[in-house]
């Protein structure tokens, strides 16, 4: 069975391959998407991607994937600290979420320790550069084959 999944990347992520490559890499986000989605195809996943700068976008985005995506991997960027419209947004659609970060949140600064959204996902993947992407893509899989 083929599943449908979205990407979805917050604030600053559209600026990967620039902002600070000695945390996020060297690599573009038109770049990283494009490997997910020849990664997922070899799946049969079909990954739709959207980033936004803007938290109203992302909701939308969010409620919108109810119509039509089984699973989201997702970058909430700066939004992971401070978004309780996205932590309400995810609770509102039946749509498994991991959360997801390029960085080890955990090993940077106290702020960003905390996740507003982790408790209202699947799961939570973070440290493993680039690869996070991938092991979400994984993750969904599996849960995916597995719940039904």
């Amino acid at each position: 069975m083929a599943h449908k999944l979205l990407l979805l990347n917050g604030p600053n992520l559209n600026m990967l391959g620039t902002r600070e490559p000695e945390i996020y890499g060297a690599e573009t986000l038109d770049g990283l998407v494009a490997a997910l989605k020849a990664y997922a195809a070899e799946k049969s996943i079909e990954v739709r991607d959207y980033q936004s700068n803007i938290e109203g976008e992302l909701v939308t985005a969010i409620q919108e994937s109810r119509h039509w995506a089984d699973g989201i991997f997702f970058n909430p960027g700066a939004y992971t600290h401070t978004s309780v419209a996205l932590r309400d947004a995810i609770s509102s659609v039946d749509v498994p979420v991991i959360e997801l970060h390029i960085s080890n949140v955990h090993a940077r600064e106290p702020f960003r320790h905390k996740s507003m959204l982790s408790a209202v996902c699947l799961g939570v993947i973070a440290g493993f550069g680039r690869n996070s992407y991938f092991l979400a893509i994984d993750a969904l899989e599996r849960h995916l084959n597995n719940s039904g």
